[in-house]
């Protein structure tokens, strides 16, 4: 006998728990995980659609109390796939396949339709004629009114014509018992995307550019559906060969899902889309309201739209038939969910396109070395663009090293070179971009007495100064107000280390005088549409200077930009994490791309105390191959990816001493394996932060070149968990970890 684990009607966001049946032998080489089928359900055995999400040998009852599957369904396949790809993120990622299904399937909970109600007129204008004359003789003058509108326009809006014309609902109901009218209602998406008027320009395609779209196309015409990596330098054109391609599917009937790292990105990217594919295009993410993200996956699921574009939660947007997914920015850490499942998009974005018969286009100006390594060894198909559709040449680069400026006496926040710059640029009425990887004022405030820093007392991170004399944790959200004397000491000499964006714009109006400035970082951007606003006002030419974080270096094209500083470089190459000096590269490589996409040419001004590195020197020269080789050395003697695998096992413990003892445990039985798997394990330790909000964190590493050897290691230790019933603490799996845990 073979039995199945049956969801019964998906309808609900929280996914009811999964129903035990048994499988007729006439069924069992046609159904599998994701299959719709139909099933006796309840005491009065009603046939109901279900989802097979498991298949299994033994059943969870008693057998005489398990029910049979009455047979396949002609269920929408949408689910079905979701279903499939939840169940591969499962094994793949490790977590229970209801937070599988909670993750891949669109939102079901139940949000009040919008409807939109209109009076229409159901008869001839000569009988419409004979009744207002009626109407009129016997003094209705309600009826009156309504019916000489309906004349000149036969169709009227329900709510505008009851407020114009005073109509009550005792009217309305008389018209239409006499067939005069009807009141008609249909469904009304919410749709967030306001179309803006104009068409897009349709750019003839550069000889790269046609190059790489019509290979693409060629394999995609032959059904032979691979990933493409396209490695081209900011500014040439990588947008403009996503839109040929999708425009080339979408013609054919089938739907394309365009992934952007960050809801910042969605404004530019947006207007391109929809001045291209009209209506037929909408967006998913975290703004929009659930009436509208609902609205969305019906819309999708119709076929009404065939274009969506979002952050990685729209990979699972609910179209029948996907064609091409395109991942714009590839390399961005945002790819990667941090919570259960732990889930990288890119990789399940590569399942989905198998699922579905689909292409897979990756596309970014500084790769991923997992992927450049992949497009190198033909794993993917690889494109470059190396020339500016502008016809500019890279920007001019500039390296100042802090250390000399502070030799010279000076103390600012800019460079002598970024403040002639700057001076230039205020002149000639330009634009200038300013970068800084930190928010609000400091990094931290510390005794200059003792050298005691003011700490969060539940998490095991430094406290932040804000605006308004606030110290604040940007972990569990602890406020306290700014102290005047140090708590340990009782010195009065506190200050703060590490200006942030707020800092800098109060520096910039005291050096250079009252100038239109926009500051867009995390604090700014909190009210729905406040991305919009920022930069469309930066686009219009309302503010000459944009100061901000990450957010404003990634895939925005400000033609009027002529200067870039780049205020501390080497912030991000102290983070404790393998992956430092990949994203300082490719964070410095970006924001350089935003000067001279114009016609005028660019200037960036790269401020460190580390201009030596090789990850700031190679994002100077715009070198990613000179970048990639020797990085990819430090990785093979690291043991880390893309020539190894990771998997960390992190522990969350309300208790200290239990939850080093339970790492221990783990350890204990992961080294079993070590010998004869050849994996190497490291730890328990402590988490880089091993405190947030008073709960202690620990982790274990394990290393090896075969991610099945890991998911071996992951499924014992889960297996072993079960057995000895661990309640008391929270394990959670995390293959190649993006972020420091």
């Amino acid at each position: 006998m073979k039995y199945a684990s049956v969801i019964i009607n998906i309808s609900h966001e929280k996914v009811d728990r999964p129903f035990c049946y048994r499988i007729p032998e006439s069924l069992q080489e046609m159904v599998k995980i994701g299959s719709c089928v139909e099933v006796p359900f309840g005491q009065g055995n009603t046939l109901r659609k279900g989802y097979i999400i498991e298949e299994r040998e033994k059943p969870d009852y008693p057998e005489n109390k398990i029910k049979e599957i009455y047979g396949l369904a002609d269920g929408t396949f949408v689910e079905s796939k979701l279903i499939r790809l939840a169940a591969w993120i499962k094994r793949e990622y490790g977590s229970t396949m209801i937070s599988a299904l909670q993750t891949v399937l669109p939102a079901k909970k139940k949000v009040k339709e919008k409807q939109a109600r209109t009076i229409v007129g159901l008869l001839p204008v000569k009988e419409l004629e004979e009744h207002l004359e009626q109407c009129e003789k016997k003094h209705q003058v309600a009826k009156a009114r309504l019916i000489r509108e309906l004349i000149s326009s036969p169709q009227l809006p329900y709510t505008g014509a009851v407020e114009r014309l005073h109509l009550s609902a005792q009217t309305l109901k008389s018209l239409e018992k006499s067939g005069v009218i009807a009141v008609r209602i249909r469904t009304d998406y919410r749709n967030p995307v306001v179309l803006a008027p104009g068409d897009e320009k349709k750019n003839v395609l550069s000889q790269g550019q046609k190059y790489i779209v019509d290979s693409i196309y060629q394999d995609y015409q032959k059904q032979d559906y691979k990933t493409y990596l396209i490695h081209g330098i900011t500014g040439s054109g990588k947008t403009t060969v996503y839109l040929e391609l999708i425009e080339r599917v979408v013609a054919q009937g089938r739907s394309a899902i365009v992934l952007i790292p960050e809801i910042a990105l969605t404004f530019q990217t947006m207007m391109r889309f929809q001045q291209r594919f009209g209506e037929k295009v909408s967006i998913l993410n975290s703004t929009l309201s659930q009436g509208e993200k609902y609205d969305q996956c019906e819309r999708a699921k119709k076929g009404e739209i065939s274009v969506i574009i979002g952050p990685r939660s729209a990979l699972f947007t609910p179209f029948k038939d996907v064609g091409l997914i395109v991942i714009d920015e590839e390399h961005e850490a945002s790819y990667k969910s941090e919570t259960t499942p732990r889930y990288h998009a890119r990789e399940v974005a590569g399942e989905l396109a198998r699922l579905h018969g689909a292409s897979l286009v990756l596309g970014s100006a500084t790769p991923s070395l997992e992927s450049y390594y992949k497009a190198k060894t033909g794993e993917y198909g690889f494109f470059t663009l190396k020339e500016r559709l502008t016809g500019g040449t890279l920007p001019q680069v500039y390296l100042e090293d802090l250390r000399e400026e502070l030799r010279r006496g000076n103390r600012s926040i800019f460079s002598d070179r970024l403040r002639q710059l700057i001076q230039d640029r205020l002149e000639k009425k330009e634009q200038i971009m300013l970068f800084l990887n930190r928010r609000g004022y400091a990094g931290f405030i510390s005794c200059r007495s003792c050298g005691e820093v003011m700490k969060c007392p539940h998490c095991d991170v430094s406290l932040s100064r804000h605006v308004g004399g606030i110290l604040s944790c940007h972990y569990c959200g602890y406020e306290e107000p700014e102290r005047k004397t140090c708590p340990k000491c009782g010195s009065p000499y506190l200050m703060g280390f590490k200006a942030g964006t707020q800092k800098i714009e109060e520096q910039f109006r005291r050096e250079f005088g009252e100038v239109g400035i926009l500051r867009m970082d995390k604090d700014t951007t909190t009210k729905k549409g406040s991305y919009e606003k920022i930069l469309s006002s930066f686009m219009e030419g309302e503010a000459q200077v944009l100061i901000g974080t990450q957010m404003i270096v990634k895939g925005h094209d400000f033609p009027g930009v002529t200067l870039v500083g780049i205020l501390a470089a080497d912030i991000s190459l102290g983070v404790n994490d393998y992956r430092a000096s990949e994203r300082t590269f490719q964070l410095l490589t970006q924001a350089a791309g935003r000067a001279g996409r114009g016609s005028l040419p660019g200037e960036v001004v790269i401020q460190s105390y580390q201009p030596e590195h090789y990850s700031i020197v190679k994002a100077a020269a715009q070198d990613y191959e000179g970048f990639f080789e020797e990085e990819l050395l430090y990785r093979k003697l690291g043991g880390y990816p893309p020539t190894a695998c990771l998997l960390q096992i992190q522990i969350l413990a309300a208790e200290e001493n239990s939850g080093r003892s339970l790492g221990l445990q783990i350890r204990k039985l992961l080294d079993k394996m070590a010998g004869s798997e050849g994996l190497v394990c490291i730890g328990p330790a402590n988490a880089s932060i091993s405190r947030i909000s008073d709960i202690y964190r620990f982790s274990l590493l394990l290393k090896h070149g075969n991610k099945e050897v890991l998911i071996r290691a992951r499924n014992r230790v889960e297996e072993w968990l079960e057995t000895c019933g661990e309640k008391k603490n929270i394990v959670q799996f995390d293959f190649n970890p993006m972020q420091a845990f």
